[in-house]
């Protein structure tokens, strides 16, 4: 089944290794296509489980030494505002998952800063918008990302985009702070839906059965408001991975055999 931009499909795996098997292998061959010819891609990694999951998983893949990974840029989609060291860091997790293992130049990894850098979280979030606007293009500050992951909550929040909450609904900035988080660590920086949004592909990577009533609002075309994970769209494609666990609750017209 083909889908235009504008569809949300679902792509469904038996288990959540398999799951995160197929998104490594569509990975890499995504972003070996956008660097075949030279062009730079940048990448906006998730945290938890499953995010670092599906980055293991590309740095044992027999296809990961033919990426030239001096072409790619990888961001965040959100951080978690503590120690540089922190176990809790999104970007200590993807580095002993995926990034301390492949030769990509310091500077193609933008981290946000951690709490004992010396900055606010408010100068955290403010810098790292500044460092998005430096690569901005198509009269945007920021990049648009090759693929976009994204992790969601069984409450549906998508990067640490809560439901009900101002930064949803937030489009004067590309980064915001977050306080008093409903999921701990109270403090964050958070990427803005219009950031999210502008990505070419939004991946989003959902496992296990308390995931299915998120997914299932998400696709019933639930408000973005009450349900984030319903206003992820990527201006390509929009694919949800999921196991079987977690599509319950999936229109049999969404699910895609041939992705």
């Amino acid at each position: 089944m083909e889908a235009s931009s504008a569809d949300k499909v679902v792509v469904i795996e038996q288990t959540s290794a398999a799951v995160v098997a197929r998104v490594a292998d569509r990975f890499l061959t995504r972003v070996k296509a956008r660097t075949r010819n030279g062009r730079i891609a940048h990448v906006a990694l998730s945290g938890g489980t499953t995010g670092a999951a599906v980055l293991q998983a590309v740095a044992e893949h027999p296809k990961t030494p033919q990426i030239d990974w001096s072409l790619v840029h990888f961001w965040w989609g959100d951080e978690r505002f503590v120690a540089h060291d922190d176990d809790d860091r999104n970007a200590v997790q993807s580095r002993r998952a995926l990034l301390d293992h492949i030769e990509v130049p310091a500077e193609n990894v933008h981290e946000v800063a951690a709490s004992d850098s010396g900055l606010t979280l408010d100068e955290a979030a403010t810098a790292y918008a500044a460092d998005l606007a430096r690569f901005g293009g198509e009269g945007e500050a920021w990049p648009s990302f090759a693929v976009c992951f994204l992790g969601v909550g069984a409450d549906g929040h998508i990067a640490s985009l809560f439901p009900d909450r101002a930064e949803v609904t937030a489009t004067d900035a590309a980064a915001l702070p977050v306080r008093d988080s409903p999921k701990p660590p109270a403090e964050r920086v958070t990427l803005t839906r219009p950031v999210l949004n502008a990505s070419k592909r939004v991946w989003l990577v959902l496992t296990g059965a308390d995931k299915a009533s998120a997914l299932g609002l998400a696709l019933a075309g639930a408000s973005y408001t009450n349900v984030p994970v319903a206003g992820a769209k990527g201006r390509k494609r929009t694919v949800f991975f999921v196991d079987e666990a977690a599509a319950a609750e999936v229109p049999e017209d969404l699910i895609d055999q041939s992705y």
